[in-house]
């Protein structure tokens, strides 16, 4: 089972809660951001192209306290960046699973073995590890050779000392159905307790632009992945919703204050991926962002977004609001043939505004003087 019973129960519990208090915007899993800088420079990656003066702050371990506290959703994932990275990155996990949230630290594995005396066994908390496919798709993902064998290793090593281990995987064109149904085999040998598999948001300044998947062609390829699948068991950690909305059966739209990411710039607005400024508490994120701004049809940058950050809260509200549905598609299993829902309209789409340089001139310009200083050049990208 790709997500334990105790997590299953406490997050619909907390989705009940929120529903039956008639609130319909409400969080889902915090995304905390404690640092940019990371150890490899993936060509699919936009997160990581700052200056250094910003690649080397760090959320302190109470600034990440507050924002788990203000927020209140139930889960908690730490990307990057690399947390491994954050000197203070033990604290912060401590402290988040002695508040009973479910925390999924993200990490490229490369410093995973030589630091998990960190960290503690709990049912709260699952490392996850980032892995593009099997060893020839994920060194040429990371622009890296070794890294695959290198996070195997540390899967085995976090197994065998009692942590719970995910894998999330991002999907890019031109790689087949039947290398996922593989990579998917693998992981469920494997023995990790769960994989996230979700297509690939096109980054603005992610240095590889080509091979950022089209809605269709996302849908064609789940499908033929899902067809793949029957009877073997793949240990994936998604709602069986989000499921089907990836394989074209669902007419969502995304929730992006499902998953609100804190960084150290702030509360990001609208979303982890999609960054247009940013807010001074959660609350005034939640109460003065637009969000019928966003989202695939209202804005161009959204066009082909399909990602789980984005509707696996869309298809958590569906799931609530309609058991039924729910316990139909459990028992039939995703559709893999037949008509798919209509694509959104995008005729309607306001034109990207490109806000990168003008909230790094903006930050640099809030830092300390001698971070102000540096000249706002791209930090070079480090491998390990």
């Amino acid at each position: 089972m790709g997500v334990p019973l105790r997590q299953q129960f406490a997050v619909a519990s907390y989705i009940m809660g929120e529903r039956l208090r008639g609130r319909t915007r409400y969080p889902l899993v915090l995304m905390l951001e404690p640092l940019f800088r990371c150890n490899l420079a993936c060509a699919g990656c936009g997160k990581i192209d700052y200056p250094d003066a910003i690649l080397n702050r760090r959320l302190t371990v109470q600034e990440c306290i507050d924002a788990v506290e203000e927020c209140g959703a139930p889960m908690v994932s730490i990307p990057g960046g690399e947390p491994l990275l954050h000197k203070e990155i033990g604290a912060i996990v401590a402290a988040l699973v002695a508040r009973r949230r479910f925390v999924f630290l993200c990490t490229n594995a490369l410093l995973l073995e030589k630091k998990l005396h960190l960290f503690k066994p709990s049912p709260y908390l699952s490392f996850t590890i980032h892995l593009d496919g099997l060893k020839e798709h994920h060194d040429k993902a990371v622009c890296q050779d070794g890294v695959f064998d290198r996070a195997v290793a540390a899967i085995r090593a976090a197994k065998a000392k009692g942590f719970r281990v995910n894998v999330n995987a991002t999907v890019f064109d031109g790689m087949p159905a039947s290398d996922i149904a593989a990579f998917l085999d693998f992981t469920r040998e494997l023995g990790v307790n769960g994989v996230s598999i979700s297509p690939g948001y096109a980054y603005e300044r992610a240095p590889d632009q080509g091979h950022f998947l089209k809605r269709r062609k996302t849908k064609e390829l789940f499908r033929d992945v899902f067809r793949r699948g029957k009877g073997r068991k793949w240990p994936i950690s998604h709602s069986t919703l989000y499921l089907d909305f990836l394989a074209g059966n669902q007419a969502y739209r995304c929730k992006p204050w499902g998953f609100p990411t804190r960084n150290v710039f702030g509360w990001q607005r609208p979303c982890y991926l999609l960054n247009e400024g940013y807010a001074k508490s959660f609350r005034d994120l939640m109460e003065t962002t637009d969000w019928d701004s966003y989202g695939t049809g209202n804005y161009e940058k959204c066009a082909d977004c399909m990602a789980h950050c984005g509707y696996e809260s869309t298809a958590a509200d569906d799931a609530a609001a309609h058991p039924l549905k729910l316990l139909m598609v459990k028992l039939r299993g995703v559709r893999t043939e037949g008509e798919m829902v209509p694509e959104i309209a995008l005729d309607g789409q306001r034109s990207a505004d490109y806000v990168h340089d003008r909230l790094v001139t903006q930050a640099m310009l809030e830092a300390p003087p001698a971070a102000a200083n540096q000249s706002h050049q791209p930090a070079e990208r480090r491998r390990a």
